[in-house]
């Protein structure tokens, strides 16, 4: 072991080679428990670190720094896995929009349980039942024949009733045209009721036939004054002549209708009409009926006895 010089220990330049002579750093040791020598005092000696010594006390410092470091990084994940496991066992908040959702729903389904229980009530018990009956429209027609037609007893529930077949019912009465059934809560049931009206009449074995403007034979008696007789073959709804003598007859302006005796439509091409005066008009076909009408009812204020407006661009008088 190389005991140091007397004189102050200090560092060694490298690349000194004057003050060794192998060219290598003579490094002081202090050994413990030794005196210090004469002229070095005790601050001397704690102030004093060699290389080697700063070396350990860097490395233990680095040592300490990164136990700290990793340290607070255990506690930073700790602290983090705690924060997750709360979250994960916390419930989630419910959305506002999903409690406004069931709470509609639940009222939805209140007011279905609700609808339901009152429709049994009123199906299935009298509390609104047809305990009246009211019938309009009616004429020719009288009411005990449409509360036979109807077929429905007082007291029946009103849900209870099918009102499409109550009007069909009604409706096959031979003199309505049509019959409309209405529910009138809490206690009434309206039929309403359109007759059929008579625009021609046309005798027969058993008397005269009514037929309305659809050429339906719905009644069998004394006919209403100045009613026009019909003269065709075959009367009826779907027979052509029927029909294109009809539309001849509700073409007419009331005035001249009025006046009209019996209308002959052999054809549908050769109608012709009777005046009650025995002046004869010579029709023709149903083309441009409206506009024959309008000739016809300007020709009839002039003399004559025979009116042609078959073509209405050349009518004549004779």
């Amino acid at each position: 072991m190389t005991e140091p010089n007397d004189a102050t220990p200090t560092d060694v330049v490298a690349g000194s080679a004057a003050e060794s002579t192998d060219n290598a750093i003579t490094e002081p040791i202090l050994v413990e428990g030794a005196a210090p020598q004469t002229g070095e005092t005790a601050d001397d000696q704690t102030e004093f670190e060699g290389p080697r010594r700063r070396a350990r006390r860097e490395r233990e410092e680095r040592r300490a720094a990164q136990a700290r470091a990793t340290a607070i990084e255990e506690a930073r994940r700790d602290a983090k896995r705690r924060a997750n496991g709360r979250m994960a066992n916390e419930p989630k908040p419910v959305a506002r929009g999903v409690v406004r959702g069931l709470k509609m729903l639940l009222a939805t389904v209140l007011l279905v349980i609700v609808g339901i229980g009152l429709a049994l009530i009123l199906y299935f018990t009298p509390a609104m039942s047809a305990r009246n009956i009211v019938i309009t429209g009616i004429g020719a027609v009288t009411r005990e024949e449409v509360l036979d037609a109807a077929q429905v007893r007082i007291g029946t529930p009103l849900l209870q009733i099918n009102t499409n077949q109550v009007a069909d019912r009604v409706a096959a009465i031979r003199r309505v045209a049509s019959a409309r059934v209405q529910r009138q809560y809490p206690s009434a049931l309206r039929i309403t009721v359109v007759e059929r009206v008579p625009v021609a009449v046309k005798d027969f074995p058993d008397g005269p036939h009514l037929f309305d403007r659809d050429g339906v034979d719905f009644a069998t008696g004394p006919p209403p004054p100045a009613l026009p007789y019909i003269d065709v073959a075959d009367p009826g709804p779907t027979d052509p002549a029927t029909k294109a003598a009809l539309q001849v007859l509700l073409a007419l302006r009331p005035e001249v209708a009025s006046q009209v005796g019996r209308i002959a439509a052999p054809s549908v091409a050769s109608i012709t009409l009777t005046l009650g005066d025995g002046r004869v008009v010579i029709w023709g076909t149903t083309d441009r009926t409206d506009e024959k009408a309008e000739k016809l009812a300007a020709l009839l204020t002039q003399p004559g006895k025979t009116y042609d407006v078959s073509s209405p661009d050349l009518p004549t008088v004779k």
